[in-house]
């Protein structure tokens, strides 16, 4: 998984972190559950918030 892969991504929060409400969740928290995701192969240092933004939004339109 990389960055780019926004949907699964949120997804396998979604997954993680059922009962968590995604708007509740600092990004500083959300990045490094990206990063210790099983088949996360990407740099840390390449995510941004526009990135961030949009894994969030699929992690809220699977929570709803």
């Amino acid at each position: 998984m990389k960055w780019s892969d926004t949907r699964e991504i949120g997804e396998a929060l979604f997954d993680l972190y059922p009962d968590t409400d995604p708007k509740t969740v600092r990004f500083t928290d959300m990045h490094q559950w990206i990063c210790e995701l099983e088949g996360f192969d990407d740099d840390p240092q390449k995510s941004n918030e526009k990135v961030l933004e949009a894994i969030l939004l699929v992690w809220l339109d699977e929570f709803e």
